[in-house]
């Protein structure tokens, strides 16, 4: 197994758009060729539009893109940029008198970082799509990630700057990688098992730990929506049915349960969708688990390369002069 570019995997390009005095926006993920899809939703508040479609007993055989975005389910508008972005140069489901573009949404809540009633709209998102290329995208404070945050158990002020991330393995011929907008309820951990960030101490001087403080009040907060769901995208340039991307988007899952803690809660919307975008053959359970060690790095590096932001420290402060 080696680490490769995401764009490396092939089969998409990578657009994002964001207002950054409002601190929201949108990322969208365009498939060069309607592919099949499957989804996960785990979180227990999430926003969608389209989901439906992933459905395995759903007529629709692939999709034509996915926008992940801010703005909570205002932000679910947006996708009707997507669709006329493609509509305008002629890509969509066939159905005689037109083409239909197939666009799957899902949405974070990012409302009590920036502006609450600036969200990401259709020109933002028709906007993303002309940004789309086969470049590797920029990380960090961008497109979904722009108003990403983390560590909220104890409300926003002791929240941290979190963001957008991306990570893809290959081996041999079989390509796999991970996109992903960070904005979870829990804390995030780095490869050796220990909190990288989060919930802040009350002198924000370094990291408490939202589990154990869980733990100690015996019970959950009445009010956790603060801003939460982390949003994800597995693309891989194997061949896959929608029943077995969707089982290959659940086992992504791990990659949120080893990075991000507590995870798939009732505050959290947290989805991932699975993209086949190519015709390697390849096998789900080596999918799967590639995906999720995948994931669980562009979390890391969705955190580590958000720069302090909206009166929310990123993690280079915390961590002065270690780079990403």
């Amino acid at each position: 197994m080696k680490e490769i570019g995401i764009m490396e995997v092939g089969g998409f390009r990578v657009g994002h758009a964001q207002d950054l005095a409002g601190a929201t926006g949108c990322t969208v993920i365009l498939c060069d060729q309607m592919s099949p899809a499957g989804l996960d939703v785990r979180g227990g508040g999430p926003a969608s539009r389209e989901s439906q479609l992933l459905s395995p007993v759903a007529a629709a055989e692939g999709i034509n893109a996915v926008l992940l975005s801010g703005g909570s389910a205002f932000g679910l508008d947006a996708a009707g940029g997507v669709q006329r972005y493609l509509e305008e140069r002629g890509i969509g489901f066939d159905v005689g008198i037109t083409k239909v573009p197939l666009v799957c949404q899902s949405c974070l809540f990012d409302l009590t970082v920036g502006s609450p009633d600036v969200r990401p709209t259709a020109d933002m998102a028709y906007a993303a799509c002309q940004n789309a290329t086969t470049q590797a995208p920029a990380l960090g404070n961008v497109g979904a990630g722009t108003g990403c945050s983390i560590g909220k158990y104890r409300g926003m002020d002791r929240a941290m700057k979190s963001g957008f991330g991306t990570c893809a393995y290959q081996v041999g011929p079989l390509k796999v990688g991970a996109l992903v907008a960070v904005n979870a309820l829990g804390d995030v951990y780095g490869p050796d098992g220990l909190p990288t960030a989060g919930l802040l101490n009350p002198e924000k001087t370094g990291l408490s730990n939202t589990l154990e403080e869980m733990f100690a009040d015996g019970a959950l907060a009445e009010n956790l929506f603060t801003g939460n769901t982390t949003l994800g995208v597995m693309v891989t340039n194997a061949c896959f049915s929608k029943s077995q991307l969707t089982k290959i988007a659940g086992m992504t899952h791990n990659g949120y349960a080893r990075a991000i803690r507590p995870v798939h809660t009732t505050a959290d919307g947290d989805s991932i969708y699975a993209l086949s975008l190519g015709d390697v053959a390849g096998d789900v359970n080596l999918v799967g688990a590639l995906a999720a060690r995948a994931m669980e790095q562009a979390i890391v590096r969705a955190v580590r390369h958000a720069a302090s932001a909206y009166g929310l420290l990123g993690w280079e402060a915390l961590h002065p002069g270690q780079g990403v």
